[in-house]
């Protein structure tokens, strides 16, 4: 099928935010998603109060679809527990309950939703299982999904591998938890937990895969050796932890930025950066990337990609990089022993590099340079 309109590969909150913002601007973009039931992705469940405002100007208010209220930040290590405030309030929102209402928003505002799945993507061209997209502009939104053609670079060495279970809401779990987010360091990774909109516990972790085959090659064995060494965790696992379905995905490039790209290839999401999962900004990276890129192709179409593409990078880059060396200190044995000394003596440090993790698209760099003769769209 031959397109006038951009092409959006994901309609996960990326590829949303760009169908809104283009959609709203009287364009008619073509949102390409894989699957027609909105499902429950692994990333995502924490939305930073930078993410909130973001779907908010799209018209998409997470607090009204029922998330469950957080203001705090709970760290576990080495036998220790220590909290601070965060800098403004945030929210538990499974991908579930989001990716429908953005979904829902894109297609109220003008997007076309197809669905299709997409083996490879070369400029001009999405080839799909049913069918061959041809477009001058696509927007890849496929999240940590890579197509052919335009996989991100493998991480070598120690990969960073994710897992995640959610387990059923419980009294229990709701009286330990709380309006935390939780977040418990042990050696060779750390896991996330967070209350969500129905009450269940969303439990995500990001290891390095020396961790996993420590424990055996065995995500279950690993929570077991976690849960032993923290009473907490342990207590918010419960005893149901076990009939829990534990999803996992491999070699997830964490601090890698897409630094250029070709005419017409607009990158969006984590196919644009990967934040560690460590600051809780991905969603922000991916609803900032969809709003950025639309304003740039509405400005200069698709000529306009490889300047948005290096604009994004630059603005992703210094909190990339320093959500990379927070995650490196955490994995070791040295961080352990000096996160909870911090977060007890100097608790707005963890609120300073909380804010400077974030994507401020009020900033000047996040819409593009004005068209002038001297510098043609």
């Amino acid at each position: 099928m031959r397109l006038a309109a951009p092409l959006i590969l994901g309609a996960g909150p990326a590829g949303c935010a760009a169908a809104i913002e283009l959609a709203r601007a009287g364009a008619s973009p073509i949102l390409l998603d894989r699957s027609e039931t909105v499902g429950d992705p692994l990333c995502g469940g924490f939305m930073s109060w930078r993410s909130l405002a973001q779907l908010v100007t799209l018209g998409v208010d997470p607090r009204t679809l029922g998330g469950h209220a957080v203001d705090h930040l709970k760290l576990f290590t080495g036998g220790r527990a220590v909290q601070t405030p965060l800098p403004h309030a945030a929210l538990g929102l499974s991908r579930h309950a989001l990716d429908t209402a953005l979904r829902k928003a894109a297609i109220e505002a003008g997007a076309k939703l197809e669905i299709d799945t997409i083996r490879a993507v070369v400029p001009g061209l999405a080839a799909g299982q049913s069918q061959d997209w041809h477009a001058e502009t696509i927007f890849l939104a496929s999240g940590k999904h890579d197509v052919r053609d335009q996989a991100r670079p493998r991480t070598a060495g120690d990969p960073a591998l994710g897992l995640r279970l959610r387990l059923p809401a419980s009294l229990e779990r709701k009286s330990l938890i709380g309006s935390a987010i939780e977040l418990h360091l042990f050696r060779g990774g750390y896991a996330g937990i967070v209350l969500q909109e129905d009450g269940s516990a969303n439990v995500c972790l990001a290891l390095r895969k020396s961790a996993l085959t420590a424990a055996g090659s065995d995500p279950r064995r690993l929570l077991e050796g976690v849960a032993e060494r923290n009473e907490h965790f342990a207590a918010c696992l419960g005893d149901d932890w076990h009939s829990a379905k534990i999803e996992t995905i491999g070699a997830v490039p964490y601090g890698w930025i897409a630094q250029d790209t070709t005419q017409g290839l607009f990158r969006l999401g984590d196919q644009a950066a990967v934040i560690p999962s460590l600051a809780g900004e991905g969603m922000s990276i991916a609803v900032a990337s969809g709003i950025m890129a639309a304003r740039y192709w509405l400005q200069g179409g698709a000529e306009a990609a490889p300047a948005y593409q290096r604009a994004f990078a630059a603005r992703a880059h210094p909190p990339v990089q320093l959500a990379k060396a927070a995650r490196g200190l955490a994995e070791r044995r040295l961080g352990h022993l000096v996160a909870p000394v911090v977060a007890s003596l100097a608790p707005g440090l963890l609120t300073k590099l909380a804010e400077r993790c974030r994507i401020d698209l009020a900033r000047p760099e996040a819409s593009p340079p004005a068209c002038t003769k001297a510098r043609p769209c």
